[in-house]
């Protein structure tokens, strides 16, 4: 592991995820002519920033029946046994296992499992700063985007289309925008 240095403004400690000031969305290809998008409303996550990149982590947990596409249809098909199965799989995770610079960006690459299928990821992350709120917190951001194969997490449901081609695509993108708070 690289002895990168952390941004500027970071300090070290527990920094906890603001979940009403971020969001976890995602999109994938419907019908091979548009994309569907939506996002994950319930969501808990911790940064450990310690000396160095090396020395950091980020541990986050969602709640897979918080899924959220804006068609109450919809959201409950993927929450059901063809896709998340929430009563089964109630939880997705990220747990990191290295963060390093590259260029302007960070690097965060972990383990994220899906309906119990883990599989390493990474993440192209921006840091957008540090504030300190009206209230006295202090605040930082970032911003994050991933591209995952569903089906390597064991979410094959798919129907097919009379054109040629399937409903779901295979590839979903998944973009963070995210407030911590500093312990």
């Amino acid at each position: 592991m690289s002895v990168e240095t952390i941004p500027t403004g970071l300090t070290t400690g527990t920094w906890t995820f603001d979940n009403s000031h971020s969001e976890i969305g995602f999109s994938v290809r419907h019908a091979g002519i548009s994309k569907t998008r939506g996002k994950f409303t319930e969501a808990t996550a911790t940064a450990t920033v310690g000396e160095s990149l090396a020395d950091s982590s980020v541990q986050a947990t969602i709640k897979a029946a918080s899924f959220d596409s804006g068609d109450a249809n919809r959201d409950g098909h993927v929450r059901g046994a063809d896709f998340f199965d929430v009563e089964q799989f109630p939880e997705l995770t990220f747990s990191s296992t290295s963060i390093t610079a590259a260029g302007e960006t960070y690097a965060l690459t972990g383990d994220l499992t899906i309906r119990g299928i883990s599989h390493p990821v990474t993440f192209d992350i921006e840091f957008n700063g540090v504030a300190v709120d009206p209230f006295g917190a202090t605040r930082a951001g970032f911003s994050g985007k991933t591209t995952i194969s569903r089906k390597e997490f064991g979410l094959t449901w798919n129907a097919a289309l009379e054109a040629g081609g399937v409903l779901v695509g295979d590839k979903v993108t998944i973009t963070i925008e995210a407030e911590f708070t500093a312990a």
